[in-house]
């Protein structure tokens, strides 16, 4: 299962949005790897949120996209107050258009 997490800095204030399959992992990763990433000039981090997407990867990576395009705070702390993750999933994927 694929999820989408919300990371909060410590430090700073500043959000980060990410997917994954291994949470604990993943969050583990943002406060301890030795790679010079824009998590890593933000530690500490904390969980602020995490949902169940999709078992499919690219679900989860369309629903990252989505949250990361709106460039909201207001929009991610609903996100983090809400207890379930109900994003317009129909406005993610891109049907092409039949032709008769």
């Amino acid at each position: 299962m694929f999820f989408i997490y919300i990371l909060e800095s410590i430090s700073d204030g500043h959000l980060y949005v990410g997917h994954t399959n291994d949470l604990s992992r993943r969050v583990d990763e943002h406060n301890w790897s030795d790679h010079p990433t824009f998590t890593s000039k933000h530690r500490p981090w904390r969980l602020l949120a995490a949902f169940e997407v999709s078992t499919d990867r690219g679900t989860a990576m369309k629903a990252e996209k989505f949250i990361k395009k709106q460039k909201s705070r207001v929009f991610i702390n609903k996100i983090c107050e809400s207890v379930s993750f109900d994003l317009p999933m129909a406005q993610l994927v891109r049907v092409p258009k039949l032709r008769d």
